[in-house]
């Protein structure tokens, strides 16, 4: 494959090594998010699927595992033992559905709803960051998300 010279301000740049550079930068700074995110994960005694699995649910909203599943991206009977965990840690109940009486739904506990909470600030915690500016890490958010859209499985737009 032939070097793709560009030119910057600082003159020409080999821009399959920076791009492959930045690569395996992007590649350190998931490692370290995905690190500190299971380490906090483990500090509320989830591994980060039964957390994941927590964060999905919606507190206001009973919903079927098969959904869970669906929302997961993951087969019904891993769910099955996701759900088994949340539920002997007293995060989630299985009730039946009030319409369906054949169909479970998934109810998030009062305790489950604090965990969740502590979960979501377990996933956005952004203390890497810390050392940017308010304008660099404005640029490196609009950065990001021109680069993650194209291989989003949904939208990954502002919040």
């Amino acid at each position: 494959m032939a070097q793709e010279v560009v030119f910057g301000s600082a003159g020409p740049v080999d821009r399959t090594g920076l791009a492959a550079d930045v690569v395996r930068r992007m590649g350190h700074v998931s490692a370290a998010l995905r690190h500190r995110q299971d380490s906090g994960f483990a500090e509320l005694g989830l591994t980060p699927a039964s957390a994941r699995a927590l964060h999905e649910l919606d507190p206001d909203r009973p919903s079927p595992a098969r959904d869970l599943a669906e929302r997961l991206g993951c087969d019904r009977s891993n769910v099955t033992a996701l759900v088994d965990k949340l539920e002997q840690a007293g995060l989630v109940e299985r009730r039946t559905d009030p319409t369906d009486r054949r169909q479970k739904t998934l109810v998030v506990t009062g305790q489950g709803r604090s965990v969740r909470d502590r979960v979501a600030e377990v996933m956005s915690d952004s203390r890497l960051l810390a050392g940017l500016t308010d304008d660099e890490l404005g640029t490196l958010r609009d950065l990001v998300w021109k680069v993650s859209d194209g291989g989003c499985p949904e939208p990954c737009g502002p919040e």
